[in-house]
C-alpha cells in the first residue's frame, strides 16, 4: 500500500544563481525576492488549509452517509449473519452510495471481509486492526492503482437489550500516514455486535480540487510579481537617487571643488548620510584653506630668509676668500690657519644652501625659467663631468655608446647630473656609471654606485626636501635639497627622474627625457 500524497511542481534543476551587478538591480531583486517568498508562504499556508478544510469536508461526509446507510440496513441484518448476508449487506451499501461509488466490505468477528463488488480495494491491515482494537469509526486515506481513495471502518454495536445494532461511534480525523481510531467516544454506544463494515471510494473530484487550487496559485504568481516590479522600482529609485548624488559629490570633492554642498532633505539614514558628507566637506575645504595658508607661508618665509641671507653671505664669501689666501700663504698660526678654513668650508655650504632655497623658491612660484636647445646628451654628460673634475677621476665611468639627441635645458640638466653623481660618490662605493641609452622616443641616463643601496623603507621619500635616509647623522655635507632640486629640474625637461636599487647591489637613478623628436619647443 502506497500513502496517497497530493502533486507539487518542484523548481528547474540546475539554476546557478549570479550576483547581481549595480545597486539598481541588487534593490530590485531583493525586493522581488522578498515579495516572491511572501507571496509563496501565503499560498502555502493557503493551499495546506484550503487542502485540510477540502479533505476534512470529505471525511466527514463520507462517515455521516456511511453512519445513515447503517442506521437503516444493519437492524434488518440477522446475527450471527451468513458470507451470503454480508455480501448482500455490501451489495445494498454500494447501491444506495449513488455518486459516491462506495465499495463496500463486510466482517464478523474477526473473519476475512466479504464485499460483492470485484473493484473493491483490500481493506488496509492498519484500518482493520485500529477499527478492532479501538471499537470505533476509524478512517484512512490511501492510493489504489495510482488513484486517491478513503477507507472508513464502522463497528456495529447493539443498542438495547432486544439485540437491536446500532452504528459505532463518530469517525475521527485520518492522516497521510496512518489510520487511527477517533478520540470522542459515545457514552450510550452499547455493546459490540462483533460486525464491522468498511467502505472505499475514491477522491478524484476532491484531488481535481486541490489540483485547481495549485494551478490557480501558479497562475496568479507571475502577475503577482510583475505587479511587485513596480514598487519595487519605485523603491530603488528612491534609494539611489540620493546615493547617486553623494557619489557625485565625492567625485567633485575628488576634483578639488572643496565648496561642494549636496541638499539633505528628510530624517532617514540616507540624509543623515548627505549631512555627514556636509560636514565632511565643510572640514576638507577649512583644513585644505589652512594647509595652503601654512604652506604659503612657509614659503615666503624660506625665499624673504634665503633672499636677505645673500647679501651678507656674498660679503662673507669674499672676506672668507682672502682669508683663504692668507691661509694659504702661510702668514697664520697653525691654529688660526685650521679655524679660517673651517669658516670658508662652512661658509660656502651656507652659500649653497641659500642658492638652494632660492631655486626651491622660484619651482614653488612657477618662476624658474628653461631655455630649451637641442644637444647630444653624451655632450651634456661630458661636460659635467670635466667642470666638477671628474672626467679623468678613476671612481666615476662614462658609458656613451651612441648619440642621444634631446631638446633640454643645457644648464638644468647639468644640475641634475652632478646632484646625481656627487650623491653616488658621497653616499654610495665606487665605481659609479653614468649609462646613455636611447629607447625609441626616449633618452635614459642612468647613475649607479657599487655601495649598500638604499633602504626600502626610504626609497618613497629620496626626493622629498630635506629628507636623510641616515638620521643619525644629521650633518651629510649638503643642504638636503639636491635630489629635489634634480627631480623639480627633470620635471621642467618633461622628463622624469626614479629611484631604486640594482639586483647586484648599489643605488640606481634613472633620468628619462624625451629624444629630440618629440620635444616640445623653447620656453
Amino acid at each position: 500500500m502506497r500513502r496517497f500524497r497530493l502533486p507539487f511542481r518542484s523548481a528547474a534543476r540546475g539554476f546557478r544563481p549570479h550576483a547581481p551587478r549595480g545597486l539598481r538591480v541588487r534593490l530590485v531583486v531583493a525586493f522581488l525576492l522578498a515579495a516572491a517568498f511572501g507571496a509563496l508562504l501565503t499560498a502555502g499556508l493557503t493551499f495546506h488549509r484550503a487542502r485540510a478544510a477540502i479533505l476534512d469536508r470529505a471525511e466527514e461526509t463520507a462517515v455521516a452517509d456511511l453512519r445513515t446507510q447503517l442506521d437503516s440496513l444493519a437492524p434488518d441484518l440477522t446475527l450471527p449473519p451468513t458470507a451470503e448476508d454480508l455480501r448482500g449487506l455490501t451489495r445494498q451499501i454500494d447501491q444506495a452510495g449513488g455518486a459516491r461509488a462506495w465499495h463496500a466490505s463486510a466482517s464478523y468477528r474477526g473473519g476475512e471481509p466479504v464485499t460483492a463488488s470485484p473493484g473493491t480495494p483490500p481493506v488496509p491491515d492498519e484500518l482493520r486492526r485500529a477499527v478492532e482494537d479501538s471499537g470505533r469509526a476509524v478512517h484512512q486515506r490511501t492510493e489504489h492503482d495510482g488513484r486517491p481513495w478513503l477507507a472508513l471502518g464502522m463497528p456495529v454495536a447493539y443498542t438495547d437489550d432486544s439485540g437491536d445494532t446500532g452504528t459505532g461511534t463518530d469517525a475521527g480525523t485520518g492522516t497521510d500516514a496512518d489510520a487511527h481510531a477517533d478520540t470522542d467516544t459515545s457514552a450510550d454506544a452499547g455493546s459490540l455486535s462483533g460486525l464491522i463494515v468498511y467502505a472505499a471510494f475514491p477522491l478524484d473530484d476532491d484531488r481535481a480540487d486541490i489540483d485547481a487550487l495549485v494551478t490557480a496559485a501558479e497562475a496568479g504568481a507571475v502577475p503577482a510579481l510583475a505587479l511587485a516590479l513596480l514598487p519595487a522600482l519605485f523603491a530603488a529609485r528612491s534609494v539611489l537617487r540620493p546615493v547617486r548624488r553623494l557619489r557625485h559629490g565625492a567625485e567633485r570633492i575628488a576634483a578639488g571643488e572643496l565648496d561642494t554642498r549636496l541638499d539633505a532633505p528628510g530624517r532617514d539614514e540616507l540624509a543623515d548620510l548627505t549631512r555627514s558628507f556636509n560636514t565632511m566637506a565643510e572640514t576638507l575645504e577649512r583644513d585644505a584653506a589652512e594647509l595652503r595658508r601654512l604652506e604659503a607661508g612657509a614659503r615666503r618665509f624660506a625665499a624673504d630668509v634665503a633672499h636677505e641671507l645673500r647679501t651678507p653671505l656674498a660679503a662673507m664669501a669674499a672676506v672668507t676668500e682672502v682669508l683663504d689666501e692668507d691661509a694659504a700663504s702661510g702668514v697664520l698660526p697653525a691654529d688660526t690657519e685650521d679655524a679660517v678654513r673651517l669658516i670658508s668650508e662652512e661658509v660656502r655650504a651656507l652659500a649653497r644652501t641659500v642658492e638652494d632655497l632660492m631655486e626651491v623658491s622660484r619651482f614653488d612660484a612657477k618662476a624658474a625659467p628653461v631655455h630649451r636647445q637641442d644637444v647630444d646628451l653624451r655632450t651634456l654628460v661630458t661636460k659635467t663631468l670635466q667642470l666638477r673634475g671628474w672626467a679623468h677621476d678613476e671612481r666615476v665611468r662614462a658609458d656613451l655608446p651612441e648619440p642621444a639627441p634631446v631638446r633640454v635645458d643645457p644648464r638644468r640638466i647639468d644640475v641634475v647630473l652632478g646632484n646625481l653623481v656627487a650623491n653616488a660618490l658621497h653616499h654610495g662605493r665606487p665605481p659609479v656609471t653614468v649609462a646613455v641609452r636611447v629607447r625609441g622616443d626616449r633618452v635614459r641616463v642612468t647613475v649607479t654606485d657599487r655601495g649598500p643601496g638604499i633602504p626600502d623603507e626610504a626609497l618613497p621619500y629620496v626626493f622629498d626636501r630635506f629628507y636623510k635616509a641616515d638620521a643619525a647623522r644629521p650633518r651629510s655635507g649638503g643642504s638636503g635639497l639636491g635630489l629635489a632640486i634634480a627631480q623639480e629640474n627633470a620635471a621642467l625637461n618633461d622628463g622624469t627622474l626614479t629611484a631604486a636599487n640594482h639586483p647586484d647591489g648599489g643605488a640606481v637613478f634613472t633620468l628619462t627625457l624625451p629624444s629630440a623628436a618629440s620635444s616640445p619647443g623653447t620656453t
